[in-house]
């Protein structure tokens, strides 16, 4: 049994529903921009612009009294079609798949946050426990790994399995800012998954912050 995880961008006009595939999926919604209703089994609320929830199964969506910008992560089994919104008003796109190595028989959690940087910040060589795919907010930053540098724009999405090293440089001239989606191993619930792979980077001061929306045991779609 393979998985993948997947990131959407749905861009809704104002008080407009936004309809969602029934899929078997383990879902997480950011709210970038405006406002988002959500009536489901999981749960039921409105969401500001900087706030995210989880799912899983149906959800009724309809965008606030703006424009409303979201990212939308799916985790599926591996070769899922496409989960696209639609509706009047509703635009959809999808900007990155990856596959992700997870062994259905642990135990998983979903964890969902944005990682902050001041002007020219970095987060020192580190891995992580798990795979997850990151999409820049604001600002600029350039991805060291495996060899090579990335620079990364305001959504523009890419992933990271986990145990291949980054480091990772903010522009000067901003606030930088991604959030990301990671599926880890349960028992980091309410702990950091991050691992520092040079001693002397250890006790060096860390410039990045983080704010964290949503971490919580998942159910694997099956």
């Amino acid at each position: 049994m393979s998985f993948q995880l997947s990131l959407y961008k749905d861009e809704a006009a104002p008080k407009a529903p936004i309809h969602l595939p029934a899929v078997n999926s383990v879902r997480a919604i950011y709210v970038i921009h405006g406002g988002l209703r959500v009536t489901g089994s999981a749960f039921y609320g409105v969401l500001g612009g900087n706030s995210a929830f989880h799912g899983n199964g149906e959800q009724r969506l309809a965008a606030g009294h703006l424009t409303t910008w979201t990212l939308r992560w799916e985790l599926t089994r591996a070769g899922t079609p496409d989960v696209v919104a639609h509706g009047d008003g509703v635009t959809s796109k999808k900007l990155l798949t990856a596959p992700m190595p997870i062994d259905p028989a642990r135990e998983w959690l979903l964890r969902c946050d944005r990682v902050e940087f001041p002007p020219d910040g970095e987060a020192l060589t580190h891995t992580h426990r798990g795979g997850g795919i990151r999409c820049l907010v604001t600002g600029g930053i350039d991805i060291h790994t495996q060899g090579a540098m990335h620079r990364y724009a305001p959504l523009e999405p890419w992933f990271e399995a986990g145990p291949d090293p980054v480091y990772a440089k903010a522009c000067p001239a901003m606030i930088t800012a991604f959030v990301r989606v990671m599926i880890l191993p349960r028992e980091l619930l309410g702990q950091s998954s991050i691992s520092y792979v040079k001693a002397e980077d250890l006790d060096k001061p860390k410039n990045q912050q983080y704010q964290i929306f949503i971490d919580t045991p998942v159910t694997l779609p099956n």
